[in-house]
């Protein structure tokens, strides 16, 4: 006999909370395997295929494309054991139709198949698919509504109190518990949102799993805060006498702030919700500041130029300049570093997994090359190019995303010479790169056009002073000026 089993969203690593959908892969109805792809997902930080750890027919799908999905939401429920014709047998009660078409399966609690118990073995990152705990009976919804339509809806038993029985025997604890409990909240963009608009979290019901408050909670909270609201009459229906006219917010306006006309709201979701609150929290918590220097590069250039023979592999100049930061580490390793802000300590790094930056038709990425320090320029040039296209292309994974060291960034090639940019939470610096143009320059005591560079250093003033600031920065710059000095530490 059939068992439904439940997928819910797992925890895909680095501490995300939620993930949009973006194309189900799956539709209701279908047989699916163990460990099949049933849902593309974009995080924060990459677009991820989701493989349910379940085989048998899907029996009901949750969110529509588009739609934010927390961390434990239900995605889909599979029938496991069941084939399709299973799914099609009419209701014997309630004229409530069938499981397929209601997106739903009814079944007794009873032991699934091997395959279901032990799961498949693979991971994903942040779960496994081993053995699922055991879920209650689903009852079939009577008014054949499908889930998806109207998002995630917790399972309901037969031994399960209805809503008004559930509300009247917690009111009296929850107001007595009003002021002492913790409120459920992960995502540090709902506290945020509570935050600038004066809500009190302990005054929202949470729809999440075991009372987590979500961001739609916040927003519903705050729209019938408005509605409660008296709102001014317009000036027409003063005018008329109509007193009772109001005027209504733009969906999504702050409370009490009127919308222009022709305005455009951005969500802040996914990788530019992510980007903004990474940026705010760096400058909430790292001390920052910059030094910079002009280099003269041609003989940086001159040298690339003689790498880059006719038959050998290309080397590219953010490889070289890869290869110098890698170098200036070893020197000045206090900025290969991060603050644990728990502990109040300093942590040096033992490897180098240099980030560099690369602008993406979704916005600004940091890849991540591992183990950088250990790499040579041509390694470092061929990792840098495939990080790069495969970025472009959206198909970074977690890992190549994340965990990162130090971080370059090459602002050149937006045609700019400087700039102080904001250091990739929780690293310790950033060297910047700015373009390289033709100036005058005075060379061997003579005034002469070079090509020059200027560099710049934001770091964590927490893990080094100027000293050491800039004594790595200086080292970058002599080593651009002159990369035979490379050849002194190989």
């Amino acid at each position: 006999m059939a068992v439904v089993r439940e997928f819910t969203l797992p925890d895909l690593g680095e501490g995300l909370t939620e993930a949009t959908i973006v194309q189900w892969l799956v539709e209701v109805g279908e047989v699916v395997a163990v460990d099949q792809p049933v849902v593309e997902v974009e995080t924060a930080k990459a677009m991820v295929e989701v493989p349910c750890p379940y085989g048998g027919v899907v029996t009901a799908r949750y969110g529509d494309e588009g739609a934010e999905v927390p961390v434990g939401t239900p995605l889909v429920t599979v029938a496991v054991g069941a084939a399709p014709d299973d799914l099609a047998e009419p209701a014997p009660t309630t004229g409530a139709g069938s499981g397929a078409a209601n997106g739903t399966a009814t079944a007794p609690e009873a032991p699934a198949a091997d395959a279901a118990e032990n799961g498949s073995g693979n991971v994903l990152v942040g779960y496994g698919t081993s053995a699922a705990a055991a879920r209650r009976r689903r009852i079939r919804p009577a008014d054949g509504a499908r889930p998806e339509a109207g998002g995630p809806q917790p399972p309901t038993g037969a031994e399960t109190a209805t809503p008004a029985e559930e509300a009247g025997a917690d009111r009296p604890a929850r107001a007595a518990d009003a002021d002492s409990r913790t409120v459920a909240v992960i995502s540090p963009l709902v506290r945020r949102m509570a935050r600038e608009n004066d809500l009190d979290l302990r005054e929202v019901t949470g729809t999440g799993p075991d009372g987590l408050i979500l961001r739609t909670d916040v927003e519903s909270a705050l729209r019938a805060r408005r509605e409660r609201a008296p709102q001014p009459a317009t000036a027409a229906a003063t005018a008329e006498g109509t007193a009772g006219a109001t005027t209504m917010a733009a969906p999504g306006a702050a409370a009490g702030v009127a919308p222009i006309p022709g305005e455009e709201r951005i969500p802040l979701r996914g990788m530019l919700g992510a980007a903004a609150e990474k940026f705010s929290r760096s400058r909430r918590e790292i001390p920052e500041a910059t030094c910079w220097v002009d280099a003269d590069a041609t003989e940086l250039l001159a040298a690339r130029r003689a790498m880059n023979v006719p038959g050998a592999p290309k080397v590219s100049l953010l490889a070289l300049l890869a290869r110098i930061t890698t170098a200036a580490l070893a020197r000045f390793p206090q900025l290969n570093a991060t603050v644990d802000t728990r502990t109040q300590e300093i942590v040096r790094l033992p490897a180098v997994h240099l980030g560099f930056a690369a602008q993406t038709d979704r916005g600004l990425v940091v890849p991540v090359v591992r183990d950088a320090q250990a790499r040579t320029v041509e390694d470092l040039s061929a990792e840098m190019a495939r990080l790069t296209e495969t970025a472009r292309a959206g198909g970074l994974s977690l890992a190549e995303l994340t965990h990162g060291t130090f971080t370059l960034n090459n602002y050149g090639v937006f045609g700019v010479d400087g700039s102080t940019p904001i250091i990739n939470h929780p690293e310790a610096a950033m060297l910047g790169v700015g373009r390289i143009t033709a100036k005058p320059w005075v060379h061997e005591g003579e005034l002469a056009v070079r090509q020059v560079v200027q560099l710049s250093l934001t770091f964590d003033h927490r893990v080094c002073d100027g000293g050491t600031a800039g004594g790595f920065l200086r080292f970058v710059a002599d080593c651009v000026e002159r990369p035979a000095l490379l050849l002194r530490g190989l």
